[in-house]
């Protein structure tokens, strides 16, 4: 049974979500009413860009895409997970980029309470609702209101890492399994619920025979790379080729793997020109900067299973060709999340004056990125890339 407090988490993540998804709503009427008069397009259409629209096109047509149209060699690079569930929401909601909306808005849901619940259980009390929070005010929280698939990983992987971090293995493994399903992250995810399996077996002081739990449960840890073959093995069918998803990256968006100090020049280079990009490449290199020093910091406290987690996907975007969808991948980053909420939390035993301190960071960390969130949010609508 849930407990008060637990229902109490329920309910101001749910606000915080239902609120959010609100605002985002009054900013794109307003912004489409006054912002974009010279371009009248419809509202519903402003949220069909970008990775939305190769989605749609899979679930409507599969990965050979639209006939009609020249074929997209990038459409291999994105999970069955989300164009499947557009195809079973389209037989209920009848326009495509609806049926994304929906999705994320009911996956994002399940995400902002699993994530509450996570950030109650890591503590301190009260920051369930802080880590919602932090994630609302990402500069680009935009994607997870638009038929991307980040709202649905985490309505899989955030839960995953709660139930893992309970000790219960077999929904751990199920609901990693989802998350794979989703995006290539599961992957880093299957690995840290592997590392964050053995450092729990250590800590815990079992009175059975040592490792007997082990033998017991680490199956469960293996259903997560299932999708990943499974997947694999389809585009292999279709392609003969077993990376097909890792080389459509290439194909698609000119993402290969090369020296850091190399992916940070391409970027720096773009960063600084004038080119259109330029101001979406200076949010990369920020978002770099944050995955860099998150990585480091859970090093400094030896979270190991969350530094896998995290140190995977950091080292494959700053070791891409060029940095791309950093900011929008620090959207997954849960204990970025649960470190801000720990920061700003008020602790019952502190006194003096990191007890009047804690409460303000959020405060100033909202000042700070919630008009870059609006920016982006507005960006996006436009049809201009938002990260």
């Amino acid at each position: 049974m849930r407990t008060e407090a637990e229902e109490a988490t329920t309910y101001q993540a749910l606000a915080l979500w239902v609120a959010s998804r609100l605002g985002v709503l009054a900013l794109a009427v307003v912004a489409a009413g006054t912002l974009f008069r010279d371009d009248v397009r419809p509202l519903l259409e402003r949220w069909r860009h970008w990775d939305a629209h190769l989605l749609i096109i899979i679930a409507e047509h599969g990965y050979d895409g639209d006939p009609a149209a020249r074929p997209d060699p990038g459409l291999p690079a994105f999970f069955p997970g989300m164009p499947l569930a557009l195809r079973a929401v389209h037989l209920i909601v009848r326009d495509w980029t609806l049926s994304g909306m929906f999705i994320s808005l009911v996956a994002g849901a399940v995400a902002m309470v699993a994530l509450a619940r996570l950030a109650e259980f890591e503590g301190p009390p009260g920051a369930g609702w802080r880590a919602v929070l932090a994630l609302l005010l990402c500069p680009t929280a935009v994607f997870l209101f638009a038929g991307y698939s980040e709202a649905l990983f985490l309505a899989f992987g955030i839960p995953a890492w709660l139930a893992a971090r309970r000790g219960n293995w077999l929904a751990a493994g199920l609901l990693g399994a989802g998350a794979s399903c989703v995006r290539i992250t599961g992957l880093f995810l299957a690995f840290a619920l592997i590392v964050e399996y053995v450092a729990g077996r250590r800590r815990e002081q079992a009175e059975e025979e040592p490792g007997a739990r082990l033998r017991t449960h680490w199956g469960w840890l293996v259903v997560p790379f299932v999708p990943l073959l499974a997947y694999s093995a389809y585009q292999y069918s279709r392609t003969g080729d077993w990376l097909a998803w890792n080389h459509a990256q290439e194909a698609g968006w000119g993402r290969r793997l090369v020296p850091p100090w190399e992916s940070f020049a391409t970027t720096w280079a773009s960063a600084t020109g004038d080119g259109q990009f330029a101001w979406a490449f200076r949010l990369e290199i920020a978002g770099a900067v944050v995955g860099v020093g998150l990585v480091l910091w859970l090093l400094w406290m030896r979270r190991w299973s969350e530094l896998v987690y995290v140190g995977l996907q950091v080292g494959a975007l700053i070791c891409s060709a060029y940095y791309l969808s950093i900011p929008r991948s620090a959207l997954l980053w849960w204990p970025l999340w649960l470190a801000i909420a720990r920061l700003s939390t008020p602790r019952p035993e502190e006194d003096g004056v990191m007890a009047q301190v804690r409460p303000w960071t959020l405060a100033v960390y909202g000042l700070l990125v919630a008009p870059l969130m609006a920016l982006n949010t507005l960006t996006f609508l436009q049809g201009a890339w938002a990260g």
